[in-house]
């Protein structure tokens, strides 16, 4: 079962050079609503594998990737396509909510 990329500030620019969607989850350790969603968002990565890259993006531990989309709360969930910002959804939202802004992007 795939999980979810750890992003880094390191690794950020390599992983939005992909042809496939992207669907990235701006989380912290201390937030409650991302410990929510969390675990929908890994059961996205399994979900489409092959089809999309799911990933995470520790905000505490990579200051740069969050302040370079200016994100003031979390969880944020930016969905990029060519390495375009497509989509967003801020806070916990059901997984279908999710799915449904992922398919529309493949």
């Amino acid at each position: 079962m795939a999980k979810a990329i750890e992003i880094t500030d390191a690794n950020f620019e390599e992983i939005m050079n992909s042809e496939q969607p992207i669907l990235v989850d701006f989380w912290a350790e201390w937030c409650g609503p991302c410990k929510m969603i969390g675990p929908i968002v890994e059961e996205l990565a399994g979900d489409y594998e092959g089809k999309a890259i799911v990933g995470k993006v520790d905000v505490d531990a990579n200051p740069a990737v969050a302040s370079q989309f200016g994100i003031r709360s979390i969880p944020t969930l930016l969905f990029f396509k060519g390495g375009q910002i497509v989509d967003k959804q801020v806070g916990a939202v059901p997984k279908a909510v999710l799915a449904q802004k992922l398919d529309s992007q493949l």
